[in-house]
């Protein structure tokens, strides 16, 4: 099966453990379930943060969905000014028989301003 790169990214209320965990789990399970996925299909993902979340690691959410054998790669996003605050972004490579014009990005909350053309 053709390996896929799928896009999203969500925001947070507040830099709070609790709270990145929930948002990040979230944005991984509107991802799986948009695509059709099934955590065997999924090769690898990044997370990136903007520089003001430093509550945990979102690969840490991940994990306690059930990702702990899919290798998973946090970093921070570049500090831009003016760009939005408190931002967790993905990246997940998955093997699934759709084409690029058939991947569903996942934007919510706040991140959908981010990428219009691709939130739903």
């Amino acid at each position: 099966m053709p390996l896929r790169a799928i896009r999203g990214a969500t925001t947070l209320e507040r830099d709070e453990r609790e709270h990145l965990h929930q948002r990040t789990q979230e944005l991984v399970e509107a991802v799986v379930a948009a695509n059709s996925l099934e955590t065997d299909d999924i090769v690898s993902v990044i997370f990136t943060c903007t520089p003001d979340i430093v509550s945990d690691f979102p690969a840490a959410a991940a994990r306690e969905l059930g990702f702990g054998a899919v290798p998973l790669m946090c970093a921070q996003e570049m500090a831009v000014p003016g760009a939005l605050p408190l931002v967790v972004r993905v990246m997940m490579h998955a093997e699934t028989g759709r084409s690029r014009n058939e991947i569903t990005h996942v934007y919510l909350h706040d991140a959908v301003s981010l990428r219009r053309d691709l939130a739903q």
